[in-house]
């Protein structure tokens, strides 16, 4: 018992005397402070002066006010005295913390209308100028626009309005030289497209190639030929003297028909293409040789500025007269070059052509789109100019040209 409260008394003499130690510790800091002064007195220290934020108010813009011209009229009060709030013009604005008056909607606001950018007007772009016209003479003049008639058969020759005649159009102007003229007519092209290139490439310019109306390309054939400097004559069918054993087609011009049905006939043939100076006969021998048959075709030729060439094999045919008077341009061939089909013939006639023109001044020679033609008188024509010919086309050599 005397043990424990000894010890008791013990712990509280130490806790005592802890207490004391830290007062002594205390007073000796703050002493020690008095005496020998602040550590930190000798720093500057810099003070950071901060104005408090203050956040400005915009003040509200004032009523927008109405000028007196543009015051609304007055409205009445309704029944009862109660005066109606004042109308807010439309695409007014309300001013901000302001309401509207009651019973008053306020229409959205109205920007003012931005119209639309606007470019500077460009006038279109003018037309572009019309395709010049094929050449009026010589050349490689195939669709001269003065010359063709539109009909529902297709392009039909006519002499232009300042006179031009097709004949004259298409033709080869050739320069007089005082030398004799040979003509060449070779028949028979646009059936064959073999044949009829060979005939267009193979011989030279001079010559005249006459196309059949039959071919659905025949134009395409004859502005070869025409780009290569031929000039071209179209082959009308004509009735021979075996008809109907030799038939040349459904648009044959025969004897003992109307006239009427020959001329829709011809102009059947005559609408197949463009670009030849007359026509030719296209066998014929019987129609050739009726007078009264031949003359209105001959005219209606003359009337449309075209030329008319008897290829000679008509032993009775009676063009020269008919032609001469209804005054049409007309040539005749004087002899077939290849009725006898081999090299040593075709140039022995070609010879007499020669003879022919050296004691007249001219002839003309006809032949088919043979091979063995087309060889020869390839080779013949290279040395003309030397013997002193000059190998002309058909319409250099008409006689009765009018046009």
């Amino acid at each position: 018992m005397n043990g424990e409260s000894e010890h008791k008394r013990r712990g509280g003499l130490v806790l005592a005397l802890a207490y004391i130690l830290v007062i002594l510790v205390l007073a000796g800091i703050a002493a020690a402070v008095t005496f020998l002064g602040d550590p930190n007195a000798g720093r500057q220290v810099a003070t950071l002066h901060i104005p408090p934020r203050h956040i400005a108010r915009v003040p509200a813009p004032p009523p927008v006010e109405t000028p007196a011209s543009e015051t609304p009229p007055a409205t009445q009060a309704p029944p009862g005295g109660e005066t109606p709030a004042a109308a807010v013009p439309p695409g007014t604005a309300v001013p901000p913390g302001q309401t509207p008056p009651p019973g008053q909607t306020v229409p959205p606001a109205q920007t003012a209308a931005v119209p639309p950018a606007q470019t500077a007007a460009v006038p279109p772009a003018p037309p572009p100028p019309p395709p010049s016209p094929p050449p009026m003479t010589g050349g490689a003049a195939v669709a001269n626009p003065a010359l063709i008639e539109k009909t529902p058969q297709g392009p039909l020759p006519r002499i232009a309005d300042n006179g031009l005649s097709p004949m004259r159009a298409y033709g080869t102007a050739i320069r007089p030289d005082g030398k004799p003229r040979i003509a060449i007519v070779i028949r028979g092209l646009g059936i064959s497209a073999r044949s009829t290139s060979a005939a267009i490439d193979g011989t030279p310019p001079g010559v005249t190639l006459a196309f059949a109306p039959y071919s659905n390309d025949v134009q395409n054939w004859v502005a070869a030929a025409r780009k290569k400097g031929h000039e071209v004559l179209l082959e009308v069918p004509m009735e021979p003297y075996d008809f109907p054993d030799s038939d040349p087609g459904q648009y044959t011009l025969r004897t003992g028909v109307g006239e009427d049905t020959n001329t829709k006939k011809l102009v059947w043939s005559l609408t197949r293409f463009t670009g030849y100076v007359g026509i030719t006969n296209l066998l014929g021998g019987k129609l050739l040789s009726d007078a009264g048959a031949l003359e209105p075709m001959l005219t209606y030729l003359n009337r449309r500025g075209l030329m008319f060439f008897d290829n000679g094999s008509a032993m009775h045919s009676v063009a020269p007269d008919v032609a001469a008077r209804v005054g049409v341009p007309f040539s005749q061939a004087t002899l077939t070059v290849d009725s006898i089909q081999s090299a040593m013939e075709i140039d022995h006639r070609l010879s007499d052509l020669e003879a022919e023109a050296r004691s007249k001044g001219s002839a003309v020679g006809a032949g088919f789109l043979y091979p063995v033609t087309l060889e020869r008188v390839a080779n013949w024509s290279r040395g003309l100019s030397g013997r002193g010919f000059v190998l002309a086309p058909i319409s250099a050599i008409v006689v009765g040209a009018k046009h």
